[in-house]
């Protein structure tokens, strides 16, 4: 392994937030420390900045900069090595199911870890149906937020999903035209909602209408189903979402650890 010097990275601060926020914050650090890695910015080899430089640059203090580091070395995404400091192992593909806020455990045919990248098709601000406020534990009629969005990899249609989330918990959400890609990471940061668990049903059907349009598929074609409950820290739902995709070029992970 060829070791190589990265480039100190820009961040945005975030000492905004505090252990009292809902979510630890050394985990909201190591997910941004763990997001250049995923993506491919700092390859196999790279050698980390060191702690002082880290945690200056992301406006925490030391300690937590280690704790977050320490937590990436025992998950193997990171390594120490004596006069050279903290390098990334290449090891990432491992950990996706841990990193589903930007990947959604999607896998090219190949088993390579894939990055999509989300186009929104609709946003409505109405009342939850029956089916959603079972799922969300709220009231039917209860005000949610009902996001549908295509998610494409390298320009190729991958999956089409919906999702709904309980407006009670999230004041001041943003309206489509300023709506995150990175949702789950927004949720952690802006709410301190930290998704912890995942209840999923899988399905099979044939594609609908609105399936062969949307991921450019010839019918009749079978389509995979997702129906998903996402829980935060507290075991409380926090999303209820339903995802639609073809197989053909693409397969879904689920690595229980």
């Amino acid at each position: 392994m060829t070791e190589r010097k990265q480039p100190q990275q820009e961040h945005h601060s975030i000492s905004r937030l505090s252990e009292n926020d809902g979510a630890p914050l050394y985990q909201v650090v190591k997910y941004r420390v763990s997001e250049p890695i995923l993506t491919g910015e700092w390859p196999a080899g790279t050698v980390l900045p060191s702690e002082n430089a880290l945690a200056a640059n992301f406006g925490v203090s030391v300690g937590t900069m280690r704790k977050a580091l320490a937590a990436l070395v025992d998950e193997g995404m990171l390594m120490r090595r004596r006069k050279t400091g903290t390098v990334v192992t290449g090891w990432a593909q491992v950990h996706n199911l841990g990193y589903f806020f930007q990947y959604f455990r999607l896998h090219g045919r190949g088993g390579e870890l894939l990055h999509s990248e989300t186009t929104l098709l609709d946003y409505q601000q109405r009342n939850a149906s029956q089916t959603e406020a079972e799922k969300l534990q709220i009231a039917p009629g209860d005000s949610v937020y009902s996001l549908q969005r295509l998610r494409r990899v390298k320009d190729v249609p991958a999956m089409h999903e919906r999702l709904v989330l309980p407006a009670a918990r999230l004041a001041d959400f943003p309206d489509a035209e300023n709506l995150p890609p990175l949702l789950y990471r927004f949720l952690l940061e802006h709410y301190g909602l930290r998704v912890a668990a995942v209840r999923e049903q899988i399905t099979a059907e044939l594609a609908t209408e609105e399936d062969l349009r949307l991921l450019e598929l010839q019918g009749p074609h079978a389509i995979m189903l997702i129906d998903e409950v996402s829980f935060d820290q507290s075991a409380i739902p926090v999303i209820f979402a339903h995802h639609r995709f073809s197989t053909d070029r693409f397969m879904y992970v689920n690595d229980i650890r």
